[in-house]
This record gives structure tokens, C-alpha cells and sequence, in this order.
């Protein structure tokens, strides 16, 4: 069996661009406020107690902290309440939102590619990869989709040796 001695590299030769968006993850502890603890018989919100909470509560548990306030119970809760944990928490958190911690993934991820500058990729023939170590929410694709298409050559999703076409410009 002959060996052959000029192996040749094809992904690394076809141009293509990697871009991960795991680079656009924000390190940091992430935390979940559920207000269920805060309801009176697991159904409503009484505002006296919940003051009484709010004035009491150590809020610098929260320090450097990415949180996300929520609710998981089937119960109303007023607008000013997630309201009033937001103005507690922000003095000490490094980003308070409304929502689960899907939710807080996907606004910290947006938060961030607002710094991509998508000119440095015009003309490139892109991938976005698809898979690693961090989890990346889907609404990150999304974005990337929609700020790359304008300027990219090709857009693909995957890994160079194995990807799925999104996107390819009429030249």
C-alpha cells in the first residue's frame, strides 16, 4: 500500500471564514428571581408584605450577578413588582431582565452582537459554527443571520467539512 506524501488540506484552502458565537457569551454567574416565593398562599401578591420583603432583603447576594426575574407560578402579578426588584437588584447585578434564564441568555447574546461589526466579513464565504462548549440560543443564530446576509458572499451553518447552506449572493 502506497502512502501518499502531499496531503492536502482542502478546508483549510476553500477561503471559508469560521465564525463561532460563543465568543459573544458573557462570563458570569447567572441567577433565576422566581416571585412565586413572594406570593401570599402561592396565588397573589400582597404589596404591604412584599415591601416588607423588599426592605429587608440582602440585595448584595445579587453582586456581579446576571439575573433574571420571573414568575412560575399561574398567579397576577403587577408590573410594579418586577419593577421594584429590578431597581433593588441593579445597583448590585451586572444586568437585571424579565424572563427565565432562556431569556437571559438571549438578551446578554444580543447585548453583544451589537458590537459585531459585519463589514470585516463583506465578501467572505462564511460559516457560523454550530456546535462547542457553551450553549448558544438559538435568537443568536437568528441575529447572526440577519447582520451577516447583507454583506457575506455565502453563509453556511456547520462545521468547514460539513456544512448546511443558508444563504449564497447572485453575483
Amino acid at each position: 500500500m502506497e502512502i501518499q506524501e502531499n496531503i492536502v488540506n482542502k478546508v483549510a484552502l476553500s477561503g471559508l471564514v469560521t465564525l463561532d458565537p460563543a465568543q459573544f457569551y458573557l462570563p458570569g454567574e447567572r441567577v433565576v428571581y422566581d416571585i412565586k416565593d413572594n406570593l401570599f398562599h402561592g396565588l397573589m401578591l400582597r404589596e404591604k408584605d412584599f415591601r416588607e420583603f423588599v426592605k429587608g432583603h440582602d440585595w448584595a447576594q445579587y453582586q456581579d450577578k446576571y439575573v433574571a426575574i420571573t414568575c412560575t407560578a399561574d398567579a397576577i402579578v403587577p408590573a410594579w413588582a418586577y419593577m421594584l426588584l429590578a431597581n433593588r437588584m441593579a445597583p448590585y447585578a451586572k444586568d437585571v431582565v424579565f424572563g427565565d434564564a432562556e431569556v437571559l441568555e438571549t438578551v446578554l447574546f444580543a447585548k453583544q452582537m451589537e458590537t459585531l461589526d459585519a463589514e470585516q466579513y463583506r465578501d467572505q464565504r462564511l460559516v457560523i459554527k454550530g456546535c462547542g462548549d457553551i450553549p448558544v440560543p438559538v435568537s443568536a443564530y437568528v441575529e447572526l443571520a440577519k447582520k451577516l446576509t447583507p454583506v457575506a458572499k455565502s453563509l453556511m451553518f456547520g462545521e468547514p467539512c460539513s456544512t448546511v447552506p443558508i444563504y449564497k449572493r447572485r453575483d
